[in-house]
Formats: structure tokens, sequence, C-alpha cells
């Protein structure tokens, strides 16, 4: 069975491991998977994570953030574009996410960029999701 939409499983099963205070969510991979993985290691969100190669096409093996109290770094994700309705923004269009304090991630022609990286390069994009 092939599965519509990979990016909003992957955001599921991100918000699921939270939800049970998981220690690494085992997703199915791809580039633009590995691409947002790479950015929210980046911007803080995870921890880290990791290629497993399998027999498929290979998972990622994402590692989640937790601070002192036990509460996760990720409070939502929340999925923009979507295949029956893809959202393009262009430079000037691309959000601020709770007043700096979110990260938009998009798709650009130069790789998977958070907003501030699109506006800093001068391009726009797919508006993949919202972080924060």
């Amino acid at each position: 069975m092939s599965m519509t939409d990979p990016i909003a499983d992957m955001l599921t099963r991100l918000r699921n491991g939270i939800t049970r205070k998981k220690v690494s969510v085992d997703i199915p991979a791809s580039k633009i998977k590995r691409g947002l993985c790479q950015k929210l290691l980046d911007e803080g969100y995870i921890r880290d994570f990791k290629f497993i190669r399998n027999k498929r096409q290979g998972l990622l093996r994402v590692y989640l953030k937790y601070d002192d109290e036990g509460e996760c770094i990720i409070s939502a994700l929340k999925r923009q574009s979507k295949p029956s309705l893809r959202v393009y923004l262009g430079v000037e269009e691309i959000p601020v996410v709770k007043s700096g304090l979110g990260t938009a991630l998009m798709s650009t022609p130069r790789g998977v960029l958070t907003g501030k990286q699109a506006r800093r390069e001068n391009v726009g994009g797919e508006f993949i999701c919202e972080v924060w």
C-alpha cells in the first residue's frame, strides 16, 4: 500500500514519540526527510539522528531531545503544504513562526532550509511545516 503523504507520516511519528516520551523514533528514510531531520538537529529540536540501512529504503532513527523536567523540546509540529494543497511562498512571504521562537522549514532549490536561511539566501519554495 502506498503512502500519500510521507512527510505528514514523519511528523505524526515524531508527535506520537513525544507523547509516549520515547527516546527515539524510527521513520522510513528519504532525501527530504533526511534534510528535515538535519535542520531539526541544527536548530536544536532533536538530539541526533542516524541513517540505518535495511533491505528496503532504509530508516532514520531520530533521537528526541528533552529538558531537565522531562518535557520535549518540540512543543508542536504543524504541516503546512499537503499533497492536495501545496503552499509555495516567495521570499517576502516566508512567515516568522511564534515571533521568532519557532522555525519554518522550506523545501527550496537549494535544499531544505529554515525560514531564516531562505530569507538570507533570498530564495522561496514550498512551505513544508512549522516547528516550535
